[in-house]
């Protein structure tokens, strides 16, 4: 068995290679792109395991290692603290640390989905970045007319057709209508693609089950349930409920040492268009859901200045209800009565009371009525 390390490039790679021992079998520099990547591991005559880092590309050079080789681990670049936090770093080291890892199997991986679901996330990126150059061109609009003094005359949304025929009728000066002109006319455009990849975006979601599932929660849209349906993919791939709020970066940053236990931030690991999203339904669920406004608050403990510590441990806490509900394929059941202080609370449950005792009945030589002065029904004894 050969152990190979791979650090990979557009226009050249490096190569490393193994064997059980440990000891350098082959170390080269590969000129050229994936292809000939793919080439030289082709003409390998034994048996071999291959390690490169996650970057732009590596599903397609998955894709075509995978049936090659024996094992390939793709790694994650963040945790690989002993290639970026080194003093001397080239592309022979990075490929001979990777083959070193592999050997050791202290290789951090990450999960690799099939060509389809990364075709589907790679589309939701794409719209949200449209989605962030739409609301870049509303804001140039907002600051165009804040420089000429002019208050919105919409009450609700200044982006209807009325809300933009009274924008181009207004007099802003030379640069101000030139602005606001340019800037609605690639408002038009954004939105006209948005809307395109909406609509391929909904036929994918169609067919997932999954995200009709997840719709039962209130405040999960669609654009909220198909992403994490995407980035969750196989949901038997986390063997703990919890384990989905570090995957999303939805956990607190640990400095523990000596018995102190220090919290800081959150991760931020993961999609941070997962984090948006989840986000913003949490704050739909807690208008909308006795359960979690109840957890929402709990967590916040009246306390202003906690509101957003709360909204992130809610956001915590919706992910994991998403999760098992995709593992167990039950829909989401909504908690109708309106709970006070102190009931149904979602981490300590309230004891349900028993039933009170049924009474046993009088034996059956018991008289069924008794003497007027027996009854007790008053008088004086």
């Amino acid at each position: 068995m050969l152990y190979v390390g791979l650090d990979v490039h557009m226009s050249q790679s490096s190569l490393c290679i193994l064997n059980q021992a440990g000891q350098t079998v082959n170390r080269r520099t590969i000129k050229g792109a994936g292809n000939a990547v793919i080439a030289e591991l082709k003409a390998l005559t034994e048996p071999f395991s291959l390690c490169y880092e996650a970057s732009c590309g590596y599903g397609y050079l998955y894709d075509h290692i995978r049936p090659l080789a024996v094992h390939v681990a793709v790694a994650h670049p963040g945790k690989l603290r002993l290639i970026y936090r080194s003093k001397r770093k080239n592309d022979r080291f990075d490929a001979g640390k990777l083959a070193k890892l592999l050997l050791l199997e202290m290789v951090p991986q990450v999960y690799v989905p099939k060509l389809d679901v990364r075709n589907w996330r790679s589309l939701i990126l794409w719209r949200q970045r449209l989605v962030d150059k739409a609301v870049i061109c509303k804001n140039q609009i907002r600051a165009a007319l804040r420089e000429c003094g002019i208050a919105s005359a919409a009450k609700k949304s200044l982006w209807t057709r009325a809300s933009v025929a009274w924008l181009s009728s207004q007099e802003l000066g030379v640069a101000g209508t030139l602005k606001v002109q340019m800037a609605l006319d690639e408002l038009l455009m954004h939105n006209k693609r948005i809307n395109q990849v909406t609509r391929e975006l909904r036929k994918i979601a169609d067919a997932h089950p999954g995200v009709a599932l997840l719709r039962t929660i209130p405040g999960v849209g669609a654009h909220t349930a198909q992403a994490f349906c995407a980035w969750v993919d196989d949901p038997a791939r986390f063997a703990r409920n919890k384990q989905i709020g570090a995957y999303f970066g939805l956990v607190p940053c640990q400095d523990a040492s000596a018995g102190k236990n220090r919290l800081g931030h959150i991760t931020r690991e993961g999609p941070a268009v997962m984090r948006k999203l989840l986000t913003e339904a949490t704050w739909v669920a807690v208008a909308r859901d006795a359960h979690f406004k109840m957890f929402f608050e709990r967590v916040m403990g009246q306390k202003p200045d906690r509101k957003k510590i709360a909204l992130v441990a809610t956001a915590h806490h919706l992910c994991r209800v998403m999760l098992s509900m995709l593992q167990t394929g039950e829909p989401y059941r909504k908690e109708e009565r309106k709970c006070g202080r102190g009931e149904g609370n979602p981490i300590r449950p309230q004891a349900v009371p028993s039933a009170p005792p049924t009474p046993t009945p009088p034996p059956s030589d018991f008289p069924s009525s008794l003497p007027a002065d027996a009854r007790g029904h008053g008088g004086v004894a």
